[in-house]
């Protein structure tokens, strides 16, 4: 039997009850029984729901309007796409257990959707469009109602081609109704790489990159799988600060590898550039909880606050063992929680475009004083330097012990030119589905075969580290290295796997978490 592919799968998946059965498995398993898919629509996805509900809960409610805007970056007006009439968008906020009623009303010329990254919610409300639901056309709109099972700093975007490179992004933060809360202030720090509206969509982008596949000669996208990722040469006379976005050669970093295909003009935290960057008051001695949000689309930052150490507490969400460290680097979709106690003065807090050239920053005031100047040097980004990967998790988190049911490999690979990414050598939509039952401990092994870092998110759980880190739904795997994680299967649906570098998605490394019943 050939093999399904994850396009015929949603087919068959996407029928009036949201369940339908498929034939046999016998490409993915060897066995020879027919199984059924559990779509979105499926009474395993409204029961676990049903599970989540808690006595007591709140209903949040919140409206988001996708609309085309001019937004002020800090001395650049630009044409863009946001949620408002700023970027980040407006910051949601609801209580683990809350049910959150969010309403979406697309004002763009195209259609949309919205996903709530880092969320363990029910499948038809994870917004990918042609998986979980149809996208919302341009003048329509979608009520998303779901549960926030998990307390934790999350952010919500677009999962329509590549939207997520505009103002489309905002905040999402659940509290935990139990956490001492033993700081003074929190601070929201979104970082993101800027092109839009300056001379370049995102859009027109992604066509450059692929138009080299097509100039290749190679439309079909023969893998050569150890390209580092950067383009021989710049496109069209681009470089940084152009203006135009270019795709610069020479993006590499020690710690990742190749750092990403896009040379951004701009890098912005809280949508301001380093020319007018946004500041934070406070008190000499105050203990500050910053979470950072990594909303890029192509580069992975290097942060660091003058003048402090960072004792990081969580990362995408879950607590993590207190550890001290001089910068962070945090990857496209990755979250991180710090706590710093202030000292007295101005300071930079600085967000390296790892490997590129450029950075964002934002000013730390407690007392009066000269600004720090968007070169200002910062010594600690040199020093000890930690990733998601190298923490450890909270006790509380860690999945227990138990025998794995089910394994996965997923080879990540791709090329420049021609522009294709994969998952196990086939590109999205057409990838082969990754099978699961309710209920498995299921390992996933990422094997990266490219010179490029991936930072790679799964959509409705968290996993864990196999090698004892912490809980997790974004996680970088570095060039030429393999990274295994567990979870357990216990969100029925049909779920994304993907690179978070935008790029790299649209263009093919996704595939499907796929649950099925029988067979």
């Amino acid at each position: 039997m050939p093999s399904m592919s994850r396009r015929t799968l949603f087919q068959a998946a996407a029928g009036v009850a949201g369940v339908a059965a498929v034939g046999s498995l016998s490409a993915c398993t060897g066995s020879t029984r027919a199984f059924t898919l559990v779509g979105p629509g499926s009474p395993a996805v409204a029961a676990a729901e049903r599970a989540r509900r808690v006595p007591g809960r709140r209903v949040v409610s919140a409206r988001l309007t996708p609309r085309p805007v001019t937004v002020d970056l800090g001395g650049r007006t630009l044409d863009t796409w946001a949620y408002g009439e700023q970027v980040p968008g407006p910051l949601l906020r609801a209580r683990a257990g809350d049910l959150l009623r969010v309403t979406v009303d697309n004002q763009l010329p195209v259609a949309t959707s919205v996903h709530w990254h880092g969320l363990a919610l029910r499948n038809d409300m994870d917004g990918v469009p042609h998986l979980t639901q149809d996208p919302i056309p341009a003048g329509g709109s979608f009520d998303y109602a779901f549960t926030a099972p998990d307390p934790g700093t999350y952010f919500y975007h677009p999962h329509s081609g590549v939207q997520l490179d505009r103002g489309l992004y905002g905040v999402l933060v659940v509290d935990d109704p139990a956490e001492p809360g033993s700081y003074d202030d929190e601070w929201i720090v979104v970082l993101d790489d800027w092109v839009d509206g300056t001379g370049r969509t995102p859009d027109q982008v992604l066509a450059a990159f692929q138009k080299t596949s097509a100039s290749s000669g190679d439309p079909g996208g023969s893998m050569g799988g150890m390209d580092h990722g950067s383009m021989g040469g710049s496109m069209g006379g681009m470089d940084h600060g152009s203006g135009m976005g270019g795709m610069g050669e020479g993006m590499q970093s020690p710690l990742l590898g190749g750092a990403g295909d896009v040379d951004y003009p701009y890098y912005l935290i809280n949508g301001r550039t380093p020319s007018a960057p946004h500041t934070f008051t406070g008190r000499p001695g105050q203990r500050v909880r910053i979470r950072f949000v990594n909303a890029g689309s192509d580069t992975a930052f290097r942060v660091a606050v003058g003048g402090h150490r960072m004792t990081v507490s969580h990362c995408d969400g879950f607590p993590v063992m207190p550890v001290s460290t001089d910068a962070l680097l945090i990857g496209m979709g990755e979250r991180v929680d710090v706590t710093v106690t202030l000292a007295d003065g101005v300071f930079p807090l600085v967000a390296e475009a790892e490997g590129k050239t450029g950075r964002a920053l934002a000013v730390i005031r407690t007392s009066s004083g000269r600004p720090p100047t968007p070169d200002v040097a910062v010594p600690e980004l040199g020093r000890r330097t930690l990733l998601g990967t190298d923490l450890a998790g909270a006790a509380s988190v860690r999945l227990d012990r138990r025998g794995v049911d089910r394994r996965h490999e997923l080879a990540l690979g791709g090329s420049m030119m021609p522009y294709r990414w994969t998952v196990n050598g086939e590109a999205f939509p057409d990838a082969t589905p990754l099978p699961v039952s309710a209920g498995e401990r299921v390992r996933l092994r990422f094997v990266n075969q490219t010179m490029m870092f991936h930072p790679m998110h799964l959509h409705g759980h968290t996993f864990g580290l196999v090698d004892g880190g912490g809980r997790k739904d974004t996680v970088i795997v570095r060039p030429m290295q393999a990274l295994e994680v567990d979870l357990d299967a216990d969100n029925p649906g049909q779920w994304a796997v993907h690179c978070h570098n935008i790029y790299h998605a649209e263009t093919g490394m996704m595939t499907t978490l796929s649950y099925r019943s029988g067979g």
